[in-house]
């Protein structure tokens, strides 16, 4: 399983966020200072509200409206899962700070949440994913962006 920890200054507001991305909310590890975020049976987010979040480590805890530490990256079904997800969390609050990234093969959208989180869903063509981009790419086209970084 993988955990996720992430800081909120809200963690009501930060609830109501996730679960209007379709994700669950754990009673049993949520309580005033924690919420666990069930994104599926292995993926989890335990958003953590700052004092509590400063119980585990020595470092000062950043602001994720100023600075990025981590970018959490999801797969979907498909294009329109990505799009539906990202405009869910648009609408739930959160900010999309970047314009869709279509490479062909790979089609993402980021995501902040409301504290400024980071999170980027993405759709690969099965034949990419199992192959390779270049496999693809030698099938069907670059696309509308070549691969990524070379």
């Amino acid at each position: 399983m993988i955990f996720v920890n992430l800081t909120t200054t809200d963690l009501e507001r930060s609830k109501a966020f996730y679960t209007a991305l379709g994700c669950d909310i754990n009673p049993m590890f949520t309580d005033e200072n924690a919420a666990c975020v069930v994104w599926d049976e292995n993926t989890n987010f335990m958003v953590l509200t700052h004092g509590h979040f400063s119980q585990f480590t020595d470092k000062r805890i950043a602001d994720p409206h100023a600075v990025a530490q981590v970018l959490v990256s999801f797969s979907r079904d498909s294009r329109e899962h990505v799009d539906k997800t990202v405009d869910a969390g648009v609408a739930a609050g959160g900010r999309e700070p970047r314009a869709a990234q279509d490479h062909g093969f790979m089609y993402g959208r980021s995501l902040e949440d409301p504290d400024g989180n980071i999170l980027e869903f993405l759709y690969m063509e099965p034949q990419a994913a199992a192959q390779g981009p270049e496999a693809y790419v030698a099938e069907h086209g670059a696309g509308p962006d070549p691969v990524p970084g070379r």
